[in-house]
């Protein structure tokens, strides 16, 4: 990587006060920011890619919200597909401490999922000049008057690394902030986009760069979503180079690359490269600064990263040097209290440096040893650093503070599940299904953990809440097709089943080779209805996506046996056992023999 060298300072002129400073959280990859809703406290994420702020139609439902009818035609397009939505209006809505009045948000489309409940969209930032300072977990905004020729990085130092590049104009229905970078030499249209976990960019552009998903070097990384239901196939793939701005370039880099298509650019820059990047967007300037933190730019891990907080300070004149009483009060070494070594902690923890994350929240413990999150971040690191023991401890502690911690009930009833301490986890299960809404996202994870308890009722109870508040979520195919299993393996209820796997295969892509678990759920449930022609039929179709499935095998074998095709279905049954030892106990376990 290489970077240009910051230009002096200019304009005496310039007059850049601060308007608020928001504590930013970083939540895996998501920047999460505090605030309540009439009072009732509420966790969003900071989304500078949405051109709005959102909630999900469960959150205003859960927050008591009247909805009514966004303007004729408005859908909120995104990965995933796009959304139908409505206009929710909150009285009372505080943000970094501030009372607002009568707030709007957009509502539909998926969960944030995590501990977010919605987005912070640009509705909030483009009026503004915008600090991100994720690293330190703060994002700044500032209004500034006559600062058109002044050089706004005032946190760097002379000769200090730095890249700026100009950014389009912002109106309010295209309020995003995009400019241009170059892939193997080929020009593309960026967008900065914190609330995309990971950066990735359209295979319409990375063709445009000569690569694409048949090319040497590049391997599939799964599926991502968005704010639609569906999902779309992404790849790493190798490039010569990357380069931002006019200094910055990365050569050899690899980033992720989907069958996306972006309204207004090539590449979403996100949470990953602001994590690893001080950034300020110059809206006034329409221009972009930003200087390398160190560390990867990009997230390039196959799967979501785990998901594991402030005050106002008003705005002051900055001054001629464009920001040194911020840079003063806020001194870059070392965090200032409790909270801020928390914020610093998260997000260390969200680029996996255990070591200084356990270090960051362990102050802050120490600073505030009566605040439960500052224990539960902790645990979080240490399971995530592979520390069972203190993880367990941190969570005990987290619970000791507040019983009613969801997440901290949550994530010990996982690492009880890991360690088969069953009972203990099933109290926490049943202490987070009371204390959740009926329409809260985490009871998703709920159904799942139940599952894993060998506890298919009320694994099937927890679905049934979760889908009736979800109706646009993208996670609703796991959904259907979570319930229709648990239903399958009780041998309960078979032809709602049958209809959860029905609904689940139609909502699928039929390539994903994650469909073949929709179709061998369905194929259990045929088999025991006594469907035994179409059961092989789903179970052929599974086989074609996943060969090695051992459970498509063996309930393909009994099938065929008790279709008295028996030289078949016991190759079939010998195939399986196998490919898995324990394939022939889960069936007998479930009622179901040759």
């Amino acid at each position: 990587m290489s970077l240009a060298i910051c230009p002096p300072l200019a304009s005496a002129k310039c007059k850049l006060s601060r308007v608020v400073e928001l504590p930013i959280t970083m939540s895996g990859m998501r920047p999460t920011i505090t605030a309540k809703i009439n009072g009732a406290d509420a966790r969003f994420a900071l989304d500078s890619g949405a051109f709005f702020s959102m909630i999900s139609s469960a959150t205003a439902a859960q927050f008591q919200l009247r909805l009514h009818p966004a303007p004729f035609g408005l859908r909120v397009r995104g990965i995933g597909g796009s959304a139908d939505t409505s206009v929710a209006t909150v009285k009372d809505f505080t943000l970094a401490g501030i009372p607002l009045h009568d707030v709007e948000f957009l509502v539909g489309g998926s969960e944030i999922g995590g501990d977010s409940i919605g987005l912070m969209g640009q509705n909030l930032l483009e009026k503004w000049d915008v600090e991100y300072d994720f690293a330190r977990g703060v994002v700044r905004l500032f209004k500034a008057d006559d600062c058109k020729h002044t050089f706004l990085a005032y946190w760097t130092t002379p000769g200090a690394n730095l890249s700026m590049m100009d950014i389009g104009y912002t109106t309010p229905m295209r309020p995003h902030t995009t400019g241009t970078a170059t892939i193997n030499g080929a020009k593309i249209t960026v967008v900065f986009d914190t609330g995309a976990w990971n950066s990735v960019l359209s295979m319409k552009a990375a063709a445009r760069a000569g690569v694409k998903p048949d090319t040497p070097g590049v391997v599939e990384a799964g599926y991502s979503s968005g704010i639609g239901r569906g999902r779309v196939k992404t790849y790493i793939a190798p490039f010569s180079s990357f380069k931002v701005g006019d200094g910055e370039e990365i050569q050899n880099a690899r980033l992720r690359i989907a069958d996306i298509d972006l309204d207004e650019g090539d590449m979403l820059l996100g949470a990953d490269f602001f994590l690893s990047h001080h950034v300020f967007v110059a809206n006034s300037q329409h221009r972009l600064y930003l200087t390398y933190n160190g560390g990867p730019v990009f997230n390039l891990s196959k799967t979501a990263p785990p998901v594991a907080a402030g005050g106002a300070d008003a705005g002051t004149d900055a001054g001629a040097d464009a920001g040194a009483d911020a840079a003063a009060a806020h001194p870059a070494n070392e965090p200032a209290d409790a909270a801020a070594y928390s914020r610093r902690g998260a997000a260390f923890l969200g680029r996996r440096d255990f070591e200084h994350a356990i270090a960051d929240f362990t102050r802050a413990s120490e600073l505030n040893p009566n605040e439960a999150e500052y224990w539960y971040l902790r645990g979080m690191a240490h399971w995530q650093n592979k520390q069972p023991i203190p993880a367990l401890s941190d969570f005990d502690r987290t619970l000791e503070l507040n019983s009613n911690y969801l997440a901290a009930r949550i994530s010990r009833a996982q690492m009880r599940l890991g360690h088969k301490d069953i009972a203990d986890a099933v109290a926490d299960l049943d202490a987070a299904d009371r204390i959740a809404a009926k329409q809260d996202d985490a009871r998703f994870m709920l159904a799942h953990l139940y599952q894993q308890a060998d506890l298919p009722a009320q694994g099937v109870a927890e679905l049934d809440l979760w889908i009736a508040n979800h109706p646009d979520d993208s996670k609703m195919i796991d959904a259907l097709h979570g319930r229709c299993r648990l239903r399958a393996v009780q041998g309960e209820e078979l032809a709602k089943a049958l209809g959860d796997c029905n609904a689940a295969y139609r909502l699928s892509d039929k390539s994903n080779p994650l469909t073949a678990t929709v179709l061998e759920s369905r194929g259990l449930v045929r088999l025991r209805l006594g469907d035994y022609d179409k059961a092989i039929a789903d179970y052929d179709e599974s086989l074609k996506l996943a060969p090695k499935d051992a459970d498509s095998l063996y309930g393909r074998g009994v099938a065929k046996i008790r279709k008295q095709k028996t030289a078949d279905g016991e190759a079939d049954l010998a195939r399986a056992t196998a490919l898995s030892s324990t394939v022939a106990d889960e069936f007998k376990r479930h009622g179901i023999t040759p």
